[in-house]
């Protein structure tokens, strides 16, 4: 059984940083290519960021890119997502995925 498990978020305020990760369990982590997407409140999910667990090549929203960053430790089956000079509109629930398949989530709360 696939399960995603995110963990990290918080609340924080803006200009600080946060660490969220997931752990994959029951499918063969290095051949996954896994995301994090977002969805804030009242909208739909938003995708911020992919990486490929087989070599490690990484992509990024515009909204992502030069403040986060993804990395995987295969050995873990974890995923990191290290985001950085956070603002109230990266505010919303964080989810990593692979294939169709989502976790919980964790919140994520940008606020003075």
């Amino acid at each position: 059984q696939v399960q995603l498990v995110e963990s990290g978020g918080g609340v924080v305020q803006p200009g600080g940083s946060l660490r969220l990760s997931c752990v994959v369990s029951g499918v063969t982590f290095i051949k996954r290519t896994v995301s994090w997407v977002r969805q804030a409140p009242g909208k739909g999910l938003e995708w911020m960021c992919s990486i490929n667990n087989l070599d490690g090549n990484s992509t990024y929203s515009d909204a992502a890119k030069g403040r986060f960053i993804v990395s995987s430790v295969n050995a873990k089956n974890t995923v990191y997502l290290q985001m950085n000079n956070l603002n109230p509109k990266d505010t919303g629930m964080y989810y990593c995925q692979t294939a169709a398949l989502r976790g919980q989530g964790t919140q994520v709360t940008v606020s003075s």
